[in-house]
């Protein structure tokens, strides 16, 4: 309404040029985009998608289409963007300019990664023997990004005699890597070069030879394993492994023992692996475990036997498992750690003295330690009510020193190295605040517990500056993802005091669809189950309200990805329930996007989301697909974000999710589009690149609460 009337009163104040009239007017429009309707047949039902052609992103009339978008929000926004420069620079202020990573130990060298002042990506570097020792630059990417309005490098695999190392450049934000090898003595780049590829290598023991995998051209799905061969051209590479299910990716690596080379074949509820040793890359990879469906494992090999974790013999949460090199089929196996109905094995970590375990209870993670002869067993100490700890950096066999990382949402992050002989703790690096009066105590954080409409008890984390007044006159924001078992553990987030500086609460729904209460918390928010996750949410937010943390007026509500899929669903559901909502790259078009198979991640996400070519499937996504169920209401605020080269969740979906809003809902909020027309799924590139998006969210969010400074 604000906006209508400053565009009424700009017409009457010009009302003398009629030009000038003309083109205000028109530029404080919301975008008009054409409607071809096409029909979309299946099952006896028939759909009718107006904004199908959007789908194309080489049609420059959709590329116009969402620049006008883009400028739309702009002129829309515009009274924010000092407010956004200034957050820019509040959030930039705050980390640290010269920073260095935890160094790490590999075969002889110490590797480091380190940001410069005034450069926006990462230099890594190594050391020999010890930290004393001359630093060798393996890359800089300031340097490789400077041509590219997107860069990003990963896969760094550094062959066993430490002279090679493979790696993969992103160009685009689309995933598509293209594989390079460089020689770490002569500086130089090989001129072979593999391109589509996951970015990510293996060298076997020859120094020679490396493994890598390919994507399929149009779904992108990790599609077959090659072998590569030193000092030769990617087109004599030879096909070692193809993917045919095309349910399944593929991956490969080397075991943390580096004898054995592994081919992983994966989908949302099956596994499969096949070994080599990795001194005879020439020879047969060997099949570990067929697939079975419904059979998840995990191998780690140490001494003369592998360890599996696995969900075998209806272990929802999983256990632990031991076999032979020479048996490894599942009838060989020998439980270590049976399953436990309270408990969810999430991995393990293998020393030459010490089993280090990784679990979660009641939503919170332990990392239990124990000697392989079985002496001493003990859990680190975790004392806080809700907090993140995970193991690290343990690439080392031969050591007693476990590194892992602690943080909470009031506690920034720490990477801890703890000796397991002697049980002394030294936090090796702890994350720097910077240019502000940055103290741990006052902040306030809790986990509390809603009541689903199912009875299922919910928790939710948050965080709140000590000083905020808690009434329902507070701001809160909510976030949630819920999809794929993932979990949002509460982490501490420099950025995030940027809200709670100004009054701001910040919870983090764990809603069902993760794994934060254990697997059947995944189990019971997916398939025919998902819409547990959408009214987990919304019950949360109930919660939040009815106890007085909050109200409708000053709530809100954000999620990307699959948490976009949530926030659709959740406005169509409860609109009057949010004040404001921030849709990040969000999967809002699930039927359309689930019945094609030619686009990424489609045939393998049938065990997420069902295959709709079935119709008790069909019926139910329909029930819930954002998109498909848009009505004449009043919606609340909304801001969504894409990128034109997003391959996860291709960008037309939030597009026509935002025309078709438009064009059926009473559209009397705040709606935007922002689309990122040089990435992908991750936004920008570039260390600091990204918290110019975080700011004009939050510029978005404070504007709404009438807060501008």
């Amino acid at each position: 309404m604000k906006s209508l009337i400053l565009s009424l009163a700009t017409i009457l104040i010009f009302s003398c040029n009629n030009s000038i009239n003309k083109n205000m007017s028109d530029y404080n429009q919301p975008p008009k985009v054409k409607q071809i309707p096409k029909e979309l047949k299946i099952h006896g039902d028939v759909r009718v998608d107006e904004f199908y052609w959007l789908n194309d992103r080489n049609n420059p009339e959709v590329v116009d289409y969402l620049n006008k978008e883009n400028d739309y929000y702009k002129q829309e926004t515009q009274h924010t963007k000092n407010f956004q420069e200034d957050l820019f620079d509040e959030m930039k202020l705050r980390i640290k300019k010269n920073d260095t990573s935890v160094p790490y130990k590999f075969n002889g060298y110490w590797y480091i990664t380190r940001y410069e002042k005034g450069k926006d990506y990462p230099i890594y570097t190594r050391k020999k023997e010890s930290l004393d020792s001359k630093e060798e630059l393996l890359f800089d990417c300031n340097i490789m990004a400077k041509d590219h309005s997107y860069f990003r490098l990963v896969g760094l695999n550094v062959s066993p005699n430490n002279q090679y190392v493979s790696y993969g450049v992103d160009t685009t934000g689309r995933r598509q890597y293209k594989l390079l090898i460089k020689d770490l003595k002569s500086n130089k780049v090989f001129k072979e070069e593999v391109w589509n590829t996951t970015g990510g290598s293996t060298w076997a023991n020859d120094n020679k030879t490396l493994f890598y995998v390919l994507k399929d051209e149009t779904t992108l799905r990790s599609e077959a394993v090659y072998k590569h061969r030193l000092n030769t051209s990617s087109d004599k590479d030879e096909l070692v492994y193809e993917e045919i299910d095309d349910t399944f990716g593929v991956g490969v690596y080397k075991t943390k023992s580096q004898k054995y080379l592994v081919i992983s074949s994966y989908s949302t509820l099956t596994s499969e692996h096949k070994i080599l040793n990795a001194n005879t890359p020439d020879g047969t990879f060997k099949l570990f475990q067929p697939r079975i469906r419904g059979l998840e494992y995990s191998i780690s090999h140490f001494e003369n036997s592998f360890y599996i974790v696995s969900n075998s013999d209806n272990a929802q949460n999983f256990k632990l498992s031991k076999t032979s090199e020479k048996d490894t089929e599942i009838i060989n196996w020998i439980d270590v750690i049976p399953h436990r109905e309270n408990v969810l094995l999430e991995g393990i970590d293998i020393f030459k003295d010490f089993l280090v375990i990784s679990e979660r209870e009641n939503g919170l993670n332990k990392i239990k330690i124990s000697k392989w002869d079985n002496s001493s067993s003990y859990y680190l100490p975790f004392n806080s009510e809700t907090y993140t700890a995970y193991t690290t950096t343990n690439i080392d066999f031969d050591t007693s020193k476990l590194r892992y990382s602690y943080q909470s949402l009031t506690t920034p992050s720490s990477v801890i190295e703890f000796d397991m002989f002697t049980k002394e703790k030294n936090i090796l690096k702890e994350q720097e605040v910077l240019n502000v009066n940055f103290k741990k105590e006052n902040y306030i954080s809790k986990r509390l517990w809603a009541t689903a409409s199912d009875g299922t008890k919910i928790p939710i984390s948050l965080v709140y500056h000590k000083d905020t007044k808690i009434n329902y006159n507070t701001p809160l924001l909510q976030y949630a993802y819920g999809s794929y078992g993932s979990t949002i553990d509460p982490y501490f987030s420099t950025v995030r005091l940027s809200l709670l500086d100004r009054g701001f609460i910040y919870a983090i729904a764990h809603i069902r669809g993760g794994e934060y209460m254990g697997r059947q918390w995944y189990e019971n928010g997916k398939l025919l189950k998902k819409k547990n996750s959408f009214s987990d949410f919304i019950d949360s937010s109930k919660y939040l309200i009815e106890n007085n943390y909050t109200s409708p007026k000053h709530l809100y509500a954000m999620g990307g990805s699959a948490g976009g899929l949530l926030m659709g669903a959740v406005i169509n559901m409860s609109p009057d329930l949010y004040n404001g909502v921030v849709a990040q790259v969000p999967f809002v078009d699930v039927v359309t996007t689930m019945l094609d198979e030619d686009i990424p991640l489609t045939t393998g996400e049938y065990d997420e989301w069902g295959n709709p070519n079935d119709e008790d499937y069909y019926k139910y996504m329909l029930s819930y697909s954002p998109y498909d169920n848009i009505t004449n209401k009043d919606y609340p605020n909304l801001l969504v974000t894409t990128g034109l080269y997003d391959s996860q969740v291709q960008y037309w979906e939030p597009a026509k999710w935002v025309a078709r809003l438009r064009s059926l809902s009473k559209n009397t909020s705040k709606l935007y589009l922002n689309t990122n027309m040089d990435a992908g799924h991750g936004g920008s590139s570039g260390r600091f690149e990204s918290l110019k998006e975080i700011a004009f969210i939050y510029a978005f969010i404070f504007d709404l609460e009438s807060i501008n400074k």
